[in-house]
């Protein structure tokens, strides 16, 4: 058992920094198992207090320190739980320390480690305190000149933040280079990256006329893969300035792809360190979904640089002021770049099937976290992605020009500078005139708003009352909640088809009523149009009602939202027939419905393929009191077979015309015609007919693109056929020397809903494609099996549990950050029946028992149990 209870840092303990920086400079001998690290430091009192200095290290072993040029001796500071402590400083003065680390035996990923031979730094959230001891806070913020010093050819690349302004030889084998960072930068944007890497270069001019320089370094090989990254980064920067007026601001850019990294990607000052999957695209080896993350995550990256960058936060707490506001920019841009209404749905799916969760259960935490263990068990989907819900809101209720207006003065007064959440909300209040005081509760209170709507209508006085009414239930350390202020996009539709009503409600009471008059006829209401709050509505609509609205919706979103809720209204009921032993009964008007909407010749296919889509089996899980796993799956199962039989020779019709002998291309309506081709061949795969195996098999051999391919083998991953495991071999024996390729192959064994799955999960381990040191491994097989495989993870017997359960505690003692994020599908044990909460608690137990075990497992396990 964890004998030291770590104790939690509180947001309303925050105190400004004692001393601040003028200037870092940095000296890296780099070697793989011995780099030296000398940091010398101005620091000058913030304050009058006489207080000692606190610098944080793990990991490190101090060679020297020296104050003012003068070394220190041993009981002239003091090391102590992972800090360094001097006390009597002057008001001024230079601190210079040496360290040496091991970037080889860094297996956490985080300060300076290895990956391929290559060396590179994560330093976000905490990592560079791994590197020297520090004030390793996001508050404390300074220009930094990085010196690299390594063999010319291990390491003939040498990259840092800023500028490149020396590089030299020091004699036959050892090369430096300097780089100098002309922005005032916290430690967490340090990066440093050094090795053999091949680059790949081009240009972008700025709107003021600036060259920029723009290059991808990766692995040898690798260059035949990076046009696609170079593309998304150039539309990046345009659609930034206009967009936002904002000018990227140095003369270079780089962005370095390694293969072990904890995170996505890092947006570092000018050089931003990516995983290799949101780089590395060419189209035998990238699905669409891959060149759609890869353009998302370059944007997000590069938006950064002033959100994020130019401005920070002022502690961690204050996360989503960087997070929710970037990501909120690049949805705009991939709307933008792609399809408004689907990438809406898109995200909103994400937001439903891991933000709601979160907020549902015991995890639960606000926008604005008010406590953490760990910082980075804080990563989370409420910080981003419901962060960039309420930046969206705040968008809603400011209007466009306002918003704008918002940005221009949050950077006038920010720039430069490490802020908070109400520094943002102060500005685009003020810029607009607009009363954001209630509105700021999303940041400070947790869980999903429940908003029940009613309506009626008087004929005689052609009036239209809509009633709203919200709830927030209590969370952790939340019992009781003030009521909120959120914007509901409505629409009154006639029996037309046509809108009668199209507005924005501000609903900021408990409940209200709003009346709506001169409205000739009965109308059918449009809800949260573009999902324009991140709230859960109840609505108690007919299925003729949602028929209607799948079919005359002018909002996309609407239409589409209409689909989801009628298919969850017919997948409920059939859960509920299988429970209580019943027949599964068909219901023509829904099947009618889709059919419609796959001939709709005014919708995007796209569209069209997402409104087919029906809800999967996680968000019917969210709808029940105690989740059925087993029903759950037969009824969707069921639902599909009806469609398929019904809809066969519209959906064959429709996957023969979208077959295509025309080039592959990445862009959105290339995209959303194969998406719609591959969803009707996915429901063909329903049907026991031999043709339509055939089709998958053909499609699989034959298919001249990565997403062809990955369909019709998603598609046999789930059938017990011979044809299933002579494409598995052949897919492995085609791309085995492709990394990212190989994750696809282990994902989608993982994701089977074949019995056997678990047991092939455990085998896949043992396998020469696995290892459990590299983070994009472990996500593919071990997370994708706890996250995505709800029917095989919770089998009755709970061997699902107690195999993640030991992966857990196998990576703990690897890369606790990877471990953590691990613990979050044992902690939903509440939603289920007796046996299987008592299986989880168990197995989350036996993680607090465990000896040794890091802060970041602890917080997320003990949290999980509570």
């Amino acid at each position: 058992m964890k004998t030291d209870q770590p104790q939690s840092i509180r947001l309303e303990d925050y105190r400004a920094p004692d001393y601040l920086v003028d200037n870092v400079d940095l000296v890296f001998d780099l070697e793989p198992e011995s780099t030296r690290v000398l940091c010398a430091t101005t620091y000058y009192a913030a304050n009058d207090e006489g207080a000692p200095l606190v610098l944080d290290g793990e990991d490190l072993t101090l060679l020297n320190i020296a104050l003012d040029g003068r070394t220190l001796g041993e009981t002239e500071y003091s090391i102590e739980n992972n800090q360094l402590t001097l006390t009597d400083l002057p008001e001024r003065f230079e601190l210079v320390i040496e360290t040496e680390i091991n970037p080889k035996g860094n297996t956490q990923l985080s300060g300076l480690y290895q990956s391929s031979g290559n060396y590179c730094t994560q330093c976000e959230a905490q990592g560079f305190r791994r590197i020297t001891y520090f004030q390793d806070r996001p508050d404390v913020m300074a220009r930094y000149n990085v010196t690299i010093i390594a063999d010319k050819t291990a390491c003939p690349v040498m990259l840092s933040n800023g500028n490149l302004i020396d590089q030299s030889d020091l004699d036959e084998t050892q090369h430096a280079a300097v780089w100098e960072d002309p922005f005032p930068k916290p430690s967490y944007l340090f990066a440093l990256v050094a090795g053999d890497l091949a680059m790949v270069e081009d240009t972008y001019k700025t709107s003021s006329g600036r060259d920029v320089d723009l290059r991808i370094f990766v692995e040898h090989g690798n260059e035949d893969r990076c046009s696609w990254a170079m593309e998304s980064l150039k539309a990046s920067m345009k659609w930034d300035e206009e967009r936002f007026g904002l000018e990227y601001d140095l003369d270079l850019y780089n962005i370095v792809a390694v293969s072990d990294f904890n995170m996505g990607a890092m947006e570092n000052k000018s050089l931003n360190v990516f995983n290799t999957k949101y780089v590395l695209a060419k189209s035998d080896t990238a699905t669409d979904q891959d060149y759609a993350g890869i353009e998302a995550v370059i944007a997000h990256e590069y938006f950064h640089n002033w959100t994020g960058n130019r401005v920070t936060c002022r502690d961690w707490f204050q996360l989503s002021l960087k997070e929710g506001l970037t990501v909120f920019r690049d949805q705009e841009f991939s709307s933008d770049m792609r399809s408004r209404a689907c990438e809406r749905i898109s995200n909103v799916k994400v937001l439903r099937a891991g933000q709601f969760p979160e907020d549902g259960g015991p995890l639960a935490h606000p926008v604005r976290p008010e406590s953490y263990i760990a910082i980075d068990n804080f990563y989370t989907a409420t910080v981003y992605n419901k962060g960039s819900e309420v930046i969206r809101m705040m968008h809603t209720l400011l209007g466009e020009e306002n918003f704008r207006k918002g940005m221009d003065l949050y950077f006038e007064r920010h720039d430069g500078e490490a802020v908070t959440c109400d520094d943002f909300a102060a500005a685009m209040q003020d810029a607009s005139n607009i009363d954001l005081t209630q509105f700021k509760l999303w940041y400070s209170q947790a869980g999903t708003p429940d908003v029940s709507a009613s309506w009626a209508y008087d004929e005689a006085a052609k009036q239209f009352d809509l009633t709203l009414s919200q709830h927030l239930g209590a969370t952790p350390g939340q019992e009781t909640k003030e009521t909120m202020h959120m914007p509901i996009s409505i629409g009154l539709i006639g029996p037309d088809g046509e809108d009668m009503v199209s507005d924005v409600l501000s609903l900021t009471q408990a409940e209200q009523t709003f009346t709506f008059k001169e409205i000739a006829s009965k109308p059918v209401v449009s809800l949260n149009r573009g999902f324009s709050a991140p709230i859960k509505f109840k609505a108690d609509y007919s299925r003729e009602e949602l028929a209607f609205l799948m079919a005359h919706d002018s909002d996309d979103f609407a239409r589409w939202e209409a689909a989801q809720s009628y298919g969850t209204l017919l997948l409920l009921d059939m859960i509920k027939a299988h429970q209580e032993g019943r027949a599964f009964e068909k219901d023509a008007p829904f099947i009618e419905a889709l059919r419609k909407t796959l001939h709709n010749e005014n919708l995007d296919a796209e569209f069209i393929a997402l409104c087919l889509q029906l809800p999967v089996e996680s968000y019917l899980a969210e709808q029940m009191d105690v989740i059925d796993v087993e029903a759950i799956h037969a009824a969707r199962e069921a639902l599909r077979g009806f469609i398929a039989t019904d809809l066969q020779d519209d959906l064959l019709e429709t996957f023969r015309n979208l077959r295509s002998d025309a080039p592959y291309s990445p862009d959105a309506k290339s995209a959303g015609l194969r998406s719609l081709k591959n969803i009707c061949l996915a429901y063909l795969s329903e049907l026991d007919d031999p043709a339509c195996m055939g089709l998958i098999t053909a499609q699989y051999h034959n298919g001249d693109n990565m997403t062809d391919r990955m369909a019709a083998l998603g598609i046999l991953s789930n059938k017990d056929v011979s044809a299933r495991e002579e494409a598995l071999s052949d897919f492995y024996s085609r791309y085995k020397n492709d990394p990212l390729v190989v994750d696809k192959w282990l994902a989608v064994q993982a994701m089977s809903s074949l019995p056997t799955t678990l047991d092939t999960v455990k085998s896949l381990m043992e396998h020469d494609a696995f290892s459990i040191k590299n983070p994009n491994k472990v996500r593919s097989l071990i997370g994708v099996f706890a996250h995505a495989n709800q029917l095989n993870f919770h089998r009755a017997d709970g061997s699902g549990y107690e195999f993640h359960t030991s992966r857990i505690l196998e990576l703990d003692k690897i890369n606790p950050q990877i471990a953590a994020r691990m613990v979050a599908p044992l902690g939903k044990w509440r939603r289920f029946d007796t046996m299987r909460q008592d299986l989880m608690k168990a197995q989350l137990q036996r993680i607090i028992d465990t000896d040794g075990l890091s802060n970041d497992t602890f917080e997320m396990a003990s949290k999980s149990l509570n």
